[in-house]
């Protein structure tokens, strides 16, 4: 995009020669500047008149101070070198690697499981093989992470409203928070407090000493009270539980001492899946939420929607009702639960680059080697959710690159950083562990390449609606690469144009796509951490999250051609002379999930 109608450059491939016109229109120049030879910048006085010309001269000049701070065009041109190193890059080792991770065996690979650390051990072994340096804790392969587990005790949980037992599991879950709660009901709408617009839930109510009961309105910005339609992450600022407080919060800090939330109609809906998620406690690192300052809570139950109709029952008002008010209803229950601390581990490693000042720097590639699990109470046969494409096919693809850029006989001159992500199912675990709590300098890192789901492709003729955004054979969707840095963009599209020219698809680009991938995978805490990121993603399919994602109905073909270009845009990376430019800022809508 031109910035300045008065200000225009193009670097011309071949002769890194700089047009500039100071008085001509942004029509005109659009028009007769697209691909100008050096024999052509000086013709360009005969459209432009002879002014041009002597500003030709001045660019040439401007150029030498403004670059690298100034990036304006990226010309990529690959090697027959680099051409071989990524033709070590096959279908037949990237299905070879993922069946095996992909495989029942693994379970899939729910964080923390059996499977996953086995997984993380195929991964140790291959990079120990292969000559890479450790780079995780203490020397080893891995960044260990703390879980802290709180398992519910479903013989301890009791709940009682107007006299009435209810069924834990049929009636209602646990949420979080430990205890016991007697007292008063009281509705307290969506439970949000925001003092700059005005918002307080409980307004008109005293709630100190009661149970609050929140209507919820569906599980959005990953929590089920999410804030208010009126309400942008803008304007919370300040200090929580003062300034804004979300409803378990603003609860705790009124001094109610429970809260039961009534379950959405889309919980409602999937009730079982409801009860077999909830039925198993929480589970969170626990140095993410010590570094969140994550205050304990006031113990908290989701009740089912007919639960919900009883508690409103000959009621004044019911749960529609936009101000709080008092129920003449009292409840009593008991939420209690027992803590151990399991563990799970980011796989972490460098491969060294060769120039000695460079190779302080690094490019890092990644991916999340974890899926969502095996689930008895699924229904049919198959229990076990393979996650072959997601994210098996970037576990392999980034494993693939490994091996690749260990059977080359040169190495890149800044070094690669190789980090596989745990607990990416889960909220993006690893990722945000590892760029709060970095195992080498992060300060270092002037890139990230996250590969997130690359192995499926739509078949021509498949009118399959859940398949609709899923991409073609030769397409995959990039996302974020040109949204922080010029240079990332033009080196990630270059690569692309002067090697296989597949179809680069950057709809997911808007900040307001509802689909919201930008947040749903491991690059976005890099992204907010300030290094520029690219993502690549094949789209959503009709077997996302459920056990038909199976080794078996990959596109390896596909995965090969994608990983192959992966693999070569990183080595431009690793040789740039300068680091990429962060000459942009993230779209506000894109720095809070």
């Amino acid at each position: 995009m031109v910035r300045d109608a008065k200000l225009f450059s193009r670097v011309c491939v071949n002769s890194t020669v700089i047009l500039y016109a100071s008085d001509v229109s942004n029509t005109e120049f659009t028009r007769y500047i697209q691909h100008y030879s050096v024999s052509d910048v000086f013709a360009a006085k005969l459209i432009f008149g002879e002014k041009m010309k002597k500003n030709i001269f001045v660019s040439i000049l401007t150029i030498a101070l403004l670059l690298p701070s100034l990036v304006i065009g990226q010309t990529v041109k690959i090697s027959s070198k680099e051409r071989k190193m990524a033709e070590a890059i096959t279908a037949a080792q990237i299905s070879n690697y993922l069946y095996f991770v992909a495989s029942d065996a693994m379970g899939g690979r729910d964080t923390p499981s059996q499977g996953l650390d086995i997984t993380a051990e195929f991964l140790k072994m291959n990079l120990d093989r292969w000559g890479f340096k450790p780079a995780g804790d203490k020397g080893t392969f891995f960044q260990k992470i703390a879980l802290m587990r709180e398992s519910i005790n479903a013989d301890k949980m009791k709940l009682e409203i107007g006299g009435t037992q209810y069924k834990f599991g049929d009636d209602y879950f646990r949420l979080s928070g430990s205890g016991t709660a007697t007292g008063q009901l009281v509705f307290g709408v969506d439970g949000w407090m925001v003092k700059s617009k005005g918002v307080d839930s409980f307004a008109g109510v005293d709630v100190k000493g009661k149970i609050v009961v929140i209507s919820s309105s569906g599980f959005s910005q990953g929590t089920l009270t999410p804030r208010p339609a009126n309400v942008s992450a803008d304007d919370l600022k300040g200090e929580k539980g003062v300034d804004w407080a979300d409803a378990i919060t603003h609860a705790t800090k009124e001094g109610a001492v429970g809260v039961i939330l009534v379950a959405p109609p889309q919980l409602q809906n999937n009730w079982a899946q409801v009860r077999n998620f909830l039925s198993r406690g929480s589970l969170f690192p626990e140095k993410l939420r010590e570094n969140a300052g994550t205050a304990p809570t006031i113990p908290t139950l989701l009740v089912s929607q007919s639960l919900g109709e009883a508690i409103f029952a000959g009621e004044a008002a019911n749960k529609t009702s936009t101000s709080a008010f008092a129920l003449n209803k009292s409840a009593s229950f008991a939420a209690e639960g027992k803590k151990d601390t399991v563990w799970t581990q980011n796989v972490v490693a460098v491969w060294e680059g060769s120039d000695p000042t460079l190779k302080d720097e690094m490019v890092a590639i990644g991916a999340h080697y974890d899926h969502v699990g095996t689930n008895q109470n699924a229904p049919g046969e198959d229990k076990i959710w393979n996650g072959a494409d997601d994210d098996g096919s970037g576990t392999v693809a980034v494993l693939s690159i490994a091996e690749a850029l260990a059977k080359a006989k040169t190495r890149p001159k800044r070094s690669i950083l190789f980090v596989w992500h745990a607990g990416e199912e889960k909220g993006l675990w690893g990722a945000d562990y590892f760029n709060r709590f970095p195992t080498i300098d992060i300060k270092k890192v002037i890139a990230q390449l996250n590969i997130d789901m690359i192995g499926r492709s739509k078949k021509a003729g498949d009118t399959n609606p859940k398949n609709k955004d899923l991409s073609g054979e030769n397409t995959i969707y990039v996302i974020g690469a040109d949204m922080m840095s010029s240079t990332l963009g033009a080196i990630t599209k270059g690569t692309n144009d002067a090697y296989l020219k597949m179809t680069y698809d950057y709809r997911y680009d808007d900040p307001k796509d509802t689909n919201q991938f930008f947040f749903r995978s491991d690059h976005f805490h890099y992204a907010v951490n300030g290094i520029p990121i690219a993502f690549w993603f094949d789209g959503v399919h009709e077997d996302y999250h459920q056990p038909g994602d199976s080794p078996d109905k990959i596109d390896y073909a596909k995965m090969e051609k994608v990983t192959r270009t992966i693999f070569l845009t990183m080595l431009e990376l690793a040789d740039l002379k300068a680091r990429p430019s962060v000459d942009k800022k993230l779209p506000p809508e894109l720095t809070q999930r």
